[in-house]
């Protein structure tokens, strides 16, 4: 039996939402923002630093450990025209983000391009960088000037990661319309990030401090980390009158063993920090559904395709089933974490596996975000974004957040 993609319009997934209502700036605590609770119908408000507390008992969070990176580069040539470079993502997709931005020389990146008709084909870039003492020689070159893939060089031995924090900015939403400013070089990133990837970052995560972190085993819950590389399409405006013709970004993610095994043996409930570790878990049993369907893995890397998820029948297949699966894939082919790429759109018809509860902020009209709260919460999420915008909760990537229970 297939299931086919759900016809969604894009049109009942609109609100209307004041400038007033987005959060230019974090607030000045963390865990001092607020949460709204919904829960079986009913709303309740709280504080960010009462989560804890209004968990199920032995709930597990998985929060998103990506770390967002100095995506965005500006680059001056000699006739004082400035091309404007915004990194999405590399060329390696079966490598994981982190360990092209530890490469020494040169790496191979997919970008946005600013400016691009007055970067030639067959013309390269040059850019001194300063890093300390040392003036470091960067130099650009297209690799493929139709599809953005450009190759970058250098002549030393400093990792990308230092290149680019020397060279680069980190890129905030575009709906902010504002230059980044000291204090976001900290709050643009959650407490506990680590791994290098992202161009946004996962906004659900930045309330948490580390007293949060620290008390969640003394309140009864436990806690893991996954990756997924938040990647620019987030911000992507759904054109289609249909959401299911919408062409979803793809965004890398990356399950260790221990993490795997972390959900696998989880008996309560699963509680995702933000939609990026939702849309990683879902795709993680894809990934599983996959394997047991016999279909092979590409020498050039997995892509989970947005269409999967809909043709197969869910119901065939387990959770347990499935991270088996993988679990099997990676030990039987001595791998340490399972890395690939996904195009998972979750929207309303489809079923979700591991989550009970989500931990996400408040999002844009007709985004693809607010499509997967309604996956969640049905057409309740109507009452949730008016009460919020009632009672004068702030709004997307800064705002305040929201604990919302699967109807």
């Amino acid at each position: 039996m297939k299931i086919e993609l759900p016809s969604v319009s894009i049109h009942d997934y609109d609100y209307p939402l004041p400038e007033t209502s987005i959060a230019q700036h974090p607030s000045p605590v963390r865990d001092a923002s607020r949460l709204l609770v919904s829960k079986n119908g009913e709303i309740s408000h709280h504080r960010f630093y009462n989560l804890l507390d209004l968990l199920p008992a032995n709930s597990l969070l998985i929060f998103n450990n990506t770390r967002v990176i100095p995506a965005r580069i500006h680059l001056k040539k000699a006739t004082g025209a400035t091309i404007e470079l915004f990194l999405l993502k590399p060329l390696t997709a079966t490598v994981a983000t982190q360990i092209t931005m530890e490469s020494q020389h040169e790496v191979d990146w997919e970008c946005l391009v600013g400016n691009k008709k007055r970067w030639k084909e067959g013309e390269s870039l040059e850019q001194a960088v300063q890093m300390g003492e040392e003036s470091v020689s960067l130099r650009l070159d297209w690799i493929d000037r139709e599809n953005n893939w450009v190759k970058i060089t250098w002549d030393s031995a400093h990792l990308f990661a230092e290149i680019l924090n020397a060279l680069g900015q980190i890129p905030l939403p575009p709906y902010l319309g504002r230059d980044l400013d000291e204090a976001d070089q900290e709050r643009y990133q959650t407490i506990f990030s680590k791994e290098l990837g992202a161009v946004a970052a996962p906004t659900a995560s930045l309330h948490f401090t580390e007293q949060i972190i620290e008390q969640i085993p003394a309140k009864g819950h436990q806690s893991t980390f996954i990756t997924l590389h938040v990647g620019a399409g987030t911000f992507l405006p759904v054109k289609e009158d249909n959401v299911a013709h919408h062409p979803m970004h793809r965004e890398q993610l990356i399950f260790s063993i221990p993490m795997i095994e972390t959900l696998l043996q989880h008996q309560g409930p699963m509680v995702p920090v933000g939609t990026t570790a939702l849309r990683a878990l879902e795709s993680l049993y894809w990934s599983g559904v996959y394997l047991m369907e016999g279909k092979p893995i590409p020498a050039e890397g997995f892509v989970l395709p947005k269409e999967f998820a809909y043709q197969v029948h869910a119901k065939n297949y387990s959770v347990q089933e499935s991270l088996k699966k993988v679990l099997d894939y990676l030990r039987t082919h001595r791998l340490e974490q399972w890395v690939a790429e996904t195009e998972l759109l979750i929207m309303p018809g489809y079923p979700l596996h591991l989550c009970d509860a989500l931990i996400t902020n408040f999002h844009q009209p007709k985004s693809t975000l607010l499509v997967l709260i309604a996956a969640l919460i049905g057409e309740h999420w109507r009452k949730v974004y008016e009460v919020a915008l009632e009672e004068g909760y702030r709004f997307l990537s800064y705002g305040d957040s929201s604990l919302l229970f699967k109807k």
